[in-house]
């Protein structure tokens, strides 16, 4: 299964919408924030599923904070970053981790591509749809793969 994985896209919906287009096998599609209203009808694509948390710049949006659940039988937070400092230390995002259960940690807001991977528990940050980068997160039996991707 895979998972879209978008942030901060800042009203360049034009690249969001390629980046959804490049993944057209993408069961989800989530959204880390900073780009709510870039989303507005993806959520009636046939067959995929848009889950979306609320930015520190998507102003009067009622989206929640963070999310966590389940994904293809992983544990997983996602959340834009702001409220968890991300510009300065990743470490509530690990702490989240732990206390949601989660191997899959996703958020935004630094604008900085990264996956980092420590104790069984994967980090992403897909960057700024905006800048064209985005992630997929494939989930298979074998385990979880986060990648990074460039728009052409």
């Amino acid at each position: 299964m895979r998972v879209l994985v978008l942030s901060d896209s800042h009203g360049d919906r034009w690249r969001l919408l390629r980046a959804v287009d490049a993944q057209p096998q993408a069961k989800y599609i989530l959204h880390l924030g900073d780009g709510a209203r870039d989303m507005e009808g993806l959520e009636n694509l046939p067959g995929r599923i848009t889950l979306q948390v609320r930015g520190n710049c998507d102003f009067g949006s009622e989206l929640p904070l963070s999310l966590h659940g389940d994904l293809g039988g992983v544990g997983f937070y996602a959340c834009h970053g702001h409220a968890e400092s991300v510009k300065y230390t990743d470490s509530v995002l690990w702490e989240k981790a732990r206390a949601f259960g989660a191997s899959l940690v996703l958020y935004g807001h630094t604008h900085r591509a990264v996956t980092v991977y420590r104790d069984g528990v994967w980090l992403m940050n897909p960057g700024s749809v905006h800048q064209g980068e985005y992630g997929v997160v494939d989930i298979t039996p074998q385990g979880v793969m986060p990648i990074l991707m460039k728009l052409p």
